[in-house]
C-alpha cells in the first residue's frame, strides 16, 4: 500500500509540474533603432534591431515601413513625413511574432520664405466668413460659414457682384469647397458630412461622410486627386469616385509637425494651406508633406476695413489665367491680387 502511495504522489507530483512549466513565457521582444527618441530626418539612415531581453532563439527578422519592405539598415529618401509605423516579423523556433513601433521622420530642409506683392486689390463682402475659395473657368466660387450664415456662391471678383447663391440650412457650418469635372464639393465642419453639387446650377446632386476624419476644415484638388483637411496635421486624400479617406499626408517641417491646417489650394504642383487663426499661408509638397514654404500676409490683415467682426485670412485661390494669387479673410472688404515670389 505503501509503495501504492508513492507511486500516486509521484505522477501527480509530475503532472503538476509538467503543468505549471506548459505556459510559453513572453519572449518580450520589441523593435530598436538608432534614432535618439524614434525621429529622424529626411537623408538620415536609420538602423533596426531586436531588443530580446530573455535571449529567445530568433531564426529570422522581416522589417516593414508603412506595410513596405525595408532592410535592417535603409536611407530615408521620398518617405512620408509624420509618425510611421515600423513592423516586424520575427520567427522564434517554429512560431513567429508581429511586433511594432513608430517613427517620426522630419523634413531635413527648413522652409523657404517667400514674399508677395499686391497686384490688384478687388472689393469682397464685409458679411462673408470666408471658408474657401477657388477659380472655374475664370470665375471665382467662395463658401462661408457660420451657423445659419453659411452659403455658397458665385462671384465676379472685380465688382464683388453675387452671380449665383445658395444657403445651406441652418444645422450646417460651412467650410472649403473645390471643383472637379463639373462638381463642386463643399465641407461643412462638424457636422461629418459634405455636398456635391453641379458647378452650372448649384443643384445638389449628392453628399458624402468623412470617414476617418471628424472634422470638414479645407479642400482642393490637383485634377485626379481630392485633398481635405481636418484641423489637424493631416490632409486626407479622397477617392474622386467614392470620396472615401484613403490615405493621408502629414505636415510637418524639419522641426515637428504643423497643425491647424485650414483652406487649401492647389498651385503648380504644391498645396498652398493656411494655418486657422493665422494670417500665414504655407507650401507644402503634397507627395510627402513637407512645408517647403511660407508666405507672412499679415500685413494684409492691416489694409482692409477695421471693424468688430474682423477676423484672420482665411481664402486662398489659383488663377490660372492670371498666374496669380487672390487672399482675402473672415468678413474681409477686399480681395487681393498678388505675385507671389522667393525672397
Amino acid at each position: 500500500m505503501q509503495s501504492i502511495k508513492v507511486f500516486i504522489i509521484t505522477i501527480l507530483s509530475t503532472i503538476i509540474i509538467s503543468c505549471g512549466n506548459s505556459n510559453t513565457q513572453k519572449s518580450n521582444l520589441s523593435i530598436t533603432t538608432n534614432a535618439k527618441n524614434n525621429v529622424v530626418s529626411l537623408g538620415e539612415t536609420v538602423k533596426l534591431s531586436i531588443k530580446n531581453p530573455n535571449g529567445v532563439e530568433i531564426s529570422s527578422v522581416d522589417y516593414k515601413l508603412n506595410g513596405e519592405p525595408v532592410d535592417a539598415s535603409f536611407m530615408l529618401d521620398d518617405q512620408l513625413l509624420g509618425t510611421q509605423t515600423v513592423n516586424a516579423t520575427v520567427k522564434v523556433g517554429d512560431s513567429s511574432e508581429e511586433i511594432s513601433t513608430t517613427l517620426t521622420i522630419l523634413n531635413n530642409q527648413s522652409p523657404k520664405v517667400f514674399g508677395y506683392k499686391i497686384i490688384n486689390e478687388y472689393p469682397h463682402d464685409i458679411t462673408s466668413y470666408t471658408q474657401g475659395l477657388e477659380f472655374h473657368n475664370g470665375e471665382l466660387y467662395e463658401s462661408t460659414g457660420q451657423y445659419g450664415e453659411s452659403k455658397l456662391r458665385k462671384v465676379d471678383y472685380k465688382t464683388g457682384e453675387v452671380l449665383k447663391n445658395t444657403d445651406l440650412p441652418d444645422q450646417y457650418f460651412g467650410e472649403g469647397l473645390t471643383i472637379l469635372d463639373n462638381k463642386i464639393y463643399q465641407l461643412t465642419w462638424q457636422e461629418n458630412i459634405g455636398f456635391v453639387y453641379d458647378v452650372e446650377t448649384f443643384e445638389k446632386k449628392s453628399s458624402f461622410t468623412y470617414g476617418k476624419s471628424k472634422e470638414g476644415w479645407g479642400i482642393c484638388n490637383d485634377g485626379e486627386h481630392i485633398y481635405k483637411s481636418d484641423g489637424t496635421e493631416q490632409i486626407w486624400l479622397l477617392d474622386p469616385e467614392t470620396l472615401t479617406e484613403d490615405s493621408k499626408i502629414q505636415v510637418y517641417t524639419n522641426k515637428g509637425k504643423i497643425v491647424g491646417i485650414n483652406e487649401l489650394e492647389y498651385v503648380n504642383g504644391k498645396i498652398y494651406a493656411n494655418r486657422y487663426q493665422k494670417n500665414g499661408v504655407a507650401i507644402i509638397n503634397p507627395e510627402n508633406g513637407a512645408i517647403e514654404g511660407v508666405i507672412d500676409f499679415s500685413p494684409l490683415h492691416k489694409l482692409v476695413t477695421q471693424h468688430a467682426g474682423l477676423d484672420v485670412l482665411n481664402g486662398i485661390a489659383y488663377n490660372p489665367q492670371s498666374k496669380t494669387l487672390f487672399i482675402t479673410g473672415k468678413r474681409w472688404d477686399k480681395l487681393f491680387e498678388v505675385e507671389v515670389f522667393e525672397k
